[in-house]
């Protein structure tokens, strides 16, 4: 049996996996930002050293996040293969 694809079917993906990585990042960034700022015992000055930390945060959520979701694709595809 042939499986008939949309020309948006692609793209529709795509821009779901975009707006995903963005959110990932942006909540991954204001987490770590909101950790340096307000845990208790550490000076609530958000330097250089945090703010690098922070993207480097936002960027691996980011990663996960597409990881997570190229996962579950392939697992949607490889189960729609064996029906």
């Amino acid at each position: 049996m042939t499986e008939q694809h949309g020309p948006d079917t692609g793209s529709g993906c795509a821009e779901r996996r975009r707006r995903a990585g963005i959110v990932s990042f942006v909540a991954g960034l204001v987490a770590a930002l909101a950790f340096f700022a307000f845990f208790p015992g550490l000076p609530h000055v958000i330097d250089w050293g945090a703010l690098l930390v922070s993207l480097a945060v936002g960027a691996l959520a980011r990663w996960a996040c597409r990881a997570w979701m190229a996962r579950s694709l392939e697992k949607k595809e490889k189960h729609s293969d064996q029906v």
